[in-house]
């Protein structure tokens, strides 16, 4: 049986459907020169792309 891997299970949600989802990068700093519309998708989470959120799964140990 393998261990949670703790720093990814942190930064990475899984949904009920299955899908791996991660914050947008970069939106701690330097907010005034962002525009509001970059602002406003930085607050909703990215979905990460099938091939890696394989490799994430993996990882997290999701089910067991």
């Amino acid at each position: 049986m393998r261990k949670t891997n703790k720093s990814i299970a942190k930064r990475f949600k899984v949904t009920a459907t299955g899908k791996v989802l991660r914050r947008t990068s970069g939106f701690r700093h330097f907010l005034r020169n962002k525009t509001a519309k970059q602002s406003r998708s930085a607050r909703q989470d990215q979905a990460v792309s099938p091939g890696f959120s394989k490799r994430i799964l993996r990882e997290i140990a999701v089910g067991l």
